[in-house]
């Protein structure tokens, strides 16, 4: 399954399609033709983070479906020869350029990766005298068998690459076609490459000499062993179907709607999520996606000092996605959804099979067996899926959306691939050693989840809860009370919080507009994991740049434009964008359309058995419904099981 096509004509009144629908091939078409008409397009002309510019929610939320809202779409345009740097944004609906707004890439830094960035990397490092002698240092004779790695630089102070396209280069050695190149890291070598320039700015050298040899081939029989033949196959059917729909991009399940989305840079989102209680749609989530993630190494050698990666922002994480294959990344009864995202030259490209949905049994819902009247009852939970991979370099992630029967909303991020190797030599304090020669440094992977909350209506409210234990006192003669500390988190400033799992510290984002039967506020609960936020020093560069992963919950005023916790532009931008610059205003947050930010992530400590491919590790968060409902939403769940009465002889069981 696809997202649908658009007609031709977006101002026929057959072709009205809904504002926040996906940008199509034809509309990415449409945008370029609108550039080159406009003069804006020449051979050194490079796009990136093609995407949709929604309207504001306002209109969004008034529209009726009978007139179509403009259909603005956003570029990021790079003149590689010029490094000059731009934002467009064009209007498919008029077939006009909307305007265009230069940037200063001393100040804000350069757009993503381009693909072409990696070939030319390659043919600058195998040019320079210095890194072919400091690899021949290490017994590397066969330079057609090193295989470079661009990495994003970051920025430390090298007075030479401001304003310039840099990358830092490991290289790593592949021996045949099929070999994994990553167990053989060519220790002790780091070249930084001014792409625009051509040239290699300098080369750095570090004491270790070696390259491992080991083998990290897992597929291979020498180093997996054999497979092992007891293991029997799992099937999941569902002989009458699935129980959701997907049309134009709605998917629809159980009293939850949601609007499916995709882009490159942010990979899948979600949009206008609601529940359907007593016939009533009551939205819950305007908007949802993982707006950023960085991996911070904790290593602080030249090696490994640098490396801090903004996927999404450095890399365009959702032009990454995988195509997902039937019984590999998803089992069952699947519906996939194709994704159409954007290359350097504005052309659309589609990724086959990038969203896969559908249904999970979660095990017992509610149960219970009564003394008293003597009732057994049990339901099953049940789960809806919608997620994706993607890969980007040596780690691959997967995110998976769940929505719940009983209203509640989880993500999971499911972190897996080849933690970044390197030459060791029992030296390093912060290295974990793998395998011989081989180590990898304590790194980690946070990510910054956008939430644009509409409990029950745009005018929403944010609450701390703290649970508190009691002193023995009046009234609590015993000293066994537990109370709740609930703290207004009135301003953007005030709303910049830490967890604190000792103290069961939740955020509840309540309405400011509606309550419910007990005359509380109807809200949902945020409940976090509590891992290390970002353990870097507040003064460390990568502290600047990835300001919004020092703390876990971030609270702002909705603005259209505001979508980005590092800002718009993130490679070799300084920092200071984003969430300090969203905040610096101290705007009130108190019962207004706000947006919630959520920090989560892994901090690794590299184990010998996440080598030489990592079993997945996990991340994630949960929205929870309370006092959103009046009473538990699922009694109305049937029991699917055909009844068991085993104690009378009567049994459905397959006893």
């Amino acid at each position: 399954m696809s997202f649908p096509a658009t007609p031709e004509s977006a101002t026929d009144e057959t072709a009205v399609r809904h504002p926040l629908a996906v940008l199509t091939a034809e509309e990415i078409d449409a945008a370029r033709r609108i550039l080159d008409s406009s003069g804006l397009i020449t051979e050194h002309t490079r796009f990136s983070y093609v995407m949709l510019r929604e309207p504001d929610k306002a209109d969004v939320l008034a529209w009726d479906g009978t007139e179509p809202l403009p259909r603005e779409v956003t570029l990021l345009v790079t003149e590689v020869d010029t490094l000059q740097l731009s934002t467009v944004i064009v209007d498919l609906t008029t077939e006009k350029l909307v305007s265009q707004v230069f940037l200063d890439p001393a100040k804000v830094g350069f757009g993503p990766c381009l693909d072409e960035d990696y070939e030319l990397v390659d043919q600058i490092v195998k040019s320079d005298p210095r890194w072919l002698a400091a690899i021949a240092k290490r017994g590397v004779t066969e330079v057609d068998k090193v295989r470079p790695v661009p990495l994003s630089a970051g920025v430390f102070g090298y007075d030479d690459e401001i304003g310039n396209r840099v990358y830092r280069v490991l290289s790593f050695y592949q021996e045949y076609p099929t070999d994994a190149a990553w167990a053989h890291p060519i220790g002790g070598v780091i070249a930084h490459v001014d792409i625009s320039g051509r040239k290699v700015l300098r080369v750095v050298e570090t004491q270790v000499e070696h390259m491992p040899e080991e083998s990290g081939d897992y597929l291979d029989p020498a180093v997996a062993g054999s497979q092992r033949t007891d293991l029997k196959p799992i099937s999941i059917t569902q002989p009458e179907g699935v129980s959701f729909t997907v049309e134009d991009g709605l998917l629809q399940w159980q009293n939850w709607r949601v609007r499916i989305g995709f882009n490159g840079r942010e990979g899948l989102t979600l949009h206008q999520v609601s529940f359907t209680d007593a016939g009533v749609e009551r939205p819950i989530l305007y908007r949802a996606s993982v707006a950023e993630m960085v991996v911070n190494y904790g290593d602080p050698g030249p090696t490994h000092g640098w490396q801090n990666y903004f996927d999404l922002g450095e890399y365009q994480f959702g032009r990454l996605a995988n195509s997902l294959e039937l019984g590999c990344d998803c089992l069952g009864e699947i519906t996939y959804l194709d994704a159409v995202v954007v290359d350097d030259f504005c052309r659309p490209v589609t990724i086959r099979n990038a969203i896969c949905i559908h249904e999970e049994d979660f095990g017992v819902l509610w149960k219970h067996s009564d003394i008293f009247s003597g009732s057994s009852e049990t339901r099953r939970q049940r789960r809806l899926v919608v997620s994706f991979f993607g890969t980007v370099g040596n780690y691959d992630y997967g995110f998976y959306w769940y929505l719940y029967l009983d209203g509640t909303i989880e993500l999971e991020v499911k972190a897996t691939g080849i933690p970044f190797p390197s030459g060791y030599d029992g030296e390093d304090p912060y290295f974990t050693e793998i395998a011989p020669g081989l180590g990898a440094p304590v790194h980690q992977h946070l990510f910054s989840v956008r939430l644009d909350l509409t409990v029950d209506g745009v005018r929403n409210q944010v609450d701390e809860l703290d649970a508190v234990g009691m002193p023995v006192g009046e009234g609590n003669p015993w000293g066994n009370a537990i109370g709740r500390k609930r703290t207004r988190l009135r301003t953007e400033q005030e709303a910049q919080r830490m967890a604190a799992n000792h103290l069961n510290r939740v955020w509840a984002i309540s309405s400011a507009e509606r309550t419910n039967r007990l005359g509380q506020p109807t809200s949902y609960v945020l409940y976090p994991e509590g891992q290390p936020a970002l353990l870097a020093d507040p003064s460390a560069p990568i502290s600047q740049r990835a300001a919004f992963a020092r703390k876990h919950l971030w609270v702002t005023r909705y603005d259209r434009d505001e979508m980005w916790p590092s800002g718009y532009t993130v490679n070799q931008n300084p920092g200071g964008d984003g969430l300090p610059a969203y905040t610096a205003g101290n705007r009130s947050v108190d019962g207004t359309d706000i947006v919630v930010w959520h920090t989560l992530g892994l901090t690794h400590f590299v184990r010998p058995e996440d080598w030489p491919i990592m079993p997945v590790d996990y991340a994630g968060f949960k929205l929870k419904p309370h006092g959103f409902f009046d009473r538990n939403p699922t009694l109305d769940v049937p029991d699917l099981s055909g009844r068991c009465h085993c104690g009378t002889g009567e049994c459905a069981c397959g006893h």
